[in-house]
């Protein structure tokens, strides 16, 4: 049975962290730039991040199996963090978390995740045998730092057609 518990990745992005920000609050662009996103929607008449603002995230696995949850926005604070909570029965509770540092002109793009509960026997038995994942540790360190890669380019592209 595998664990998680925490981990980060982090980047340095050629723009200001007000538009970086922008990118990552607007979760209709999560497809863009996570590989493991196939699809984001606000719910219940969210129209942008908010605190308590849900979403519909459709995730898919390496396998090609796919699943729904409904985050939570938690952080929503223009140009500092975007945070969000996902939990699932059986697959426990993860924050989701942008922090962004101004440095040097750019941003410096932390992307972490925390669990808060953890998943059960019978989530990682879903997970390992029904969805077929691999390392769940590896996976999402693997994960965010596409997802960073991607970020960084489209953010990158944005300011500099804006100078």
């Amino acid at each position: 049975m595998q664990q998680l518990d925490r981990d980060e990745v982090s980047t340095l992005v050629d723009a200001p962290p007000d538009q970086v920000y922008a990118l990552i609050a607007d979760v209709t662009r999560t497809p863009e730039f996570s590989p493991e996103i196939r699809s984001c929607r606000w719910l219940d008449g969210a129209t942008g991040a908010a605190v308590g603002a849900r979403f519909e995230a459709v995730n898919a696995t390496a396998a090609g199996r796919t699943w729904k949850n409904r985050p939570v926005v938690r952080v929503a604070a223009p140009g500092r963090e975007f945070a969000f909570a996902r939990t699932e029965p059986m697959a426990g509770t993860v924050v989701w978390r942008y922090r962004l540092e101004e440095q040097g002109g750019g941003t410096r793009v932390i992307e972490s995740y925390e669990v808060e509960r953890p998943v059960t026997r019978v989530g990682w038995f879903v997970i390992e045998r029904i969805f077929r994942a691999g390392n769940r540790r590896t996976e999402l360190r693997q994960g965010m730092e596409t997802t960073l890669a991607r970020l960084k380019a489209v953010a990158e592209a944005g300011a500099a057609a804006s100078r």
